[in-house]
């Protein structure tokens, strides 16, 4: 029942106004009360010392008793709004002018009478009420005969029980109970406006919450903006909205770049399957020749047919190294080990590495002369890797009597090397996927290459050190593949 927002707003601003109209009732009741208490006894603190004077209560020293019941008497019939009690001087009741059959104690306590007589100034000053065991009420008192010699006391209750009977009945009348009436509609009437308030409140929470369901109902793909114009958020409820939008726009985009992952996963996949079973099955169909044929077949073509399948295997044995190679950059497995050293001196020792198969591809592979380089920070070994798989790949895509050149040149942010070839070059729409794994060409579709994943470790060990690596190259006109590795930091 209680399930939205408002509800329990509601709920609760109904349960405030119930009990501030419950505390108000208490303390106005209460306030009331000793209020009129405070100003009856204050008014009326001498009534007891003027009773005494006026009605001739004392002659010669003495209590004059017949004046007594006679005072008794007269105020029940004139005044039945007080009650008069004769107390000795330890409070126990001596005679009293009420009804004797509704008198329940036979002793008023002497502390509230000590303090009056003492001139106690706070008012009200309750004292003992005798028609009540535990009940107090204002009064009055003065000692009889006189001060000098007193015998007892004459105690005033100045609200006797004909008051309460006349106060309760005038509580019940038409004026109380048209102010009770009154405070209910002010209070019925704020409550309605607070929930009006409230509602005028929640209705854009509500408005977002219904936009959340509504999107996780869409499965996340249709999403209803919050902020329908671009306008700064006003309060911490456009903020919340401000921020579903932009959390629902990258889920969705979170979401295409999962779907676009997906299917280039299942590429990679299909890609992967593809170049493993094509070395996979000209190896097995060799093997299988020289198995059933392998006695019959001259030494030469054994050999030959060994020699396929064993550069089969090593191909297949390159292509499953680098695809382990990608997984574990990718995940994070390999982490470089960096440290200071001169770029010009690996590049020179890989170049020397690469020049016998230069010589049999009749590629002429040069290093120009580097200028005064700073040291590099960097992992030499995966840095190396980098340098042979771009070499690798311009050997790949240079014809003979092409050129291989590397150039290594100051950056404002590193040492920058370059990796240049006279090969067939990339056209501008692959550009942007020369470094997806398993990218391959259009060349590469038509000529049955399979499509390497040399390009794509060259990038992610560059990253992994911080650097960055780019390409440029138009078609029939080779390429050059830079790569810029970070200074030492002074």
């Amino acid at each position: 029942m209680l399930r939205t927002l408002y509800a329990k707003l509601a709920v609760g601003l109904v349960l405030l106004f119930v009990t501030i109209g419950l505390l108000y009732a208490l303390i106005s009741t209460t306030a009331t009360k000793y209020y009129l208490q405070e100003v009856n006894q204050s008014f009326n603190k001498g009534l007891a010392r003027n009773l005494v004077a006026d009605r001739n209560l004392v002659e010669e020293g003495r209590l004059n008793q017949e004046a007594l019941k006679e005072t008794f008497r007269q105020y029940m019939v004139i005044n039945p709004s007080i009650e008069i009690y004769l107390l000795d001087l330890e409070g126990k009741i001596l005679s009293y002018s009420a009804d004797p059959g509704k008198v329940k104690r036979n002793h008023v306590s002497l502390g509230p009478i000590s303090a009056f007589l003492e001139g106690s100034e706070e008012y009200p000053l309750l004292g003992d009420d005798p028609r009540s065991h535990d009940g107090q009420k204002a009064f009055s008192v003065t000692p009889v005969p006189t001060s000098a010699h007193p015998e007892g006391y004459l105690y005033v209750v100045l609200r006797g029980e004909e008051f309460d009977s006349v106060d309760k009945m005038v509580r019940e009348s038409y004026f109380l109970r048209l102010s009770g009436w009154a405070v209910v509609v002010s209070l019925g009437l704020g409550l309605l406006v607070g929930l009006i308030v409230l509602r005028l409140l929640t209705r854009r929470l509500h408005r977002l919450s219904s936009l959340m369901a509504s999107f996780h109902q869409s499965n996340f793909n249709s999403h209803q903006p919050y902020l329908l114009e671009q306008k700064q958020p006003s309060d911490e409820v456009d903020r919340l909205g401000l921020t579903f939008d932009q959390m629902a726009e990258h889920i969705q985009q979170q979401l295409e770049q999962l779907k676009e992952q997906d299917s280039l996963r299942r590429k990679l996949v299909a890609q992967v399957s593809h170049d493993l079973r094509t070395p996979l099955a000209s190896m097995l169909g060799y093997l299988e020749s020289l198995e059933l044929k392998g006695e019959t077949m001259a030494k030469t073509e054994r050999q030959e047919y060994t020699a396929i399948a064993l550069r089969q295997a090593r191909r297949l044995s390159r292509q499953v190294a680098e695809l382990f190679e990608l997984a574990s950059l990718d995940a994070r497995e390999t982490q470089p080990h960096c440290e200071p050293f001169a770029a010009a001196e690996l590049v020179q020792d890989v170049v020397q590495k690469y020049q016998l198969r230069a010589e049999q591809q009749q590629i002429q592979l040069t290093m120009n002369p580097p200028p005064a380089l700073p040291f590099v920070y960097a992992d030499i070994g995966l840095t190396e890797r980098v340098l042979e798989n771009l070499i690798e790949n311009a050997f790949t895509h240079t014809g003979e009597g092409g050129r291989i050149e590397l150039d290594l040149s100051v950056e404002q942010n590193g040492v920058a090397i370059a990796v240049k070839d006279t090969g067939c070059g990339i056209s501008p729409e692959e550009l942007p996927h020369i470094f997806d794994p398993f990218y391959q060409s259009a060349k590469k579709r038509v000529s049955g290459q399979h499509a390497g994943l040399g390009l794509a470790i060259a990038k992610r060990i560059v990253t992994l050190q911080q650097g960055e690596i780019r390409v440029d190259s138009t078609p029939d006109n080779g390429s050059i593949f830079r790569f810029i590795l970070p200074l030492v930091q002074g």
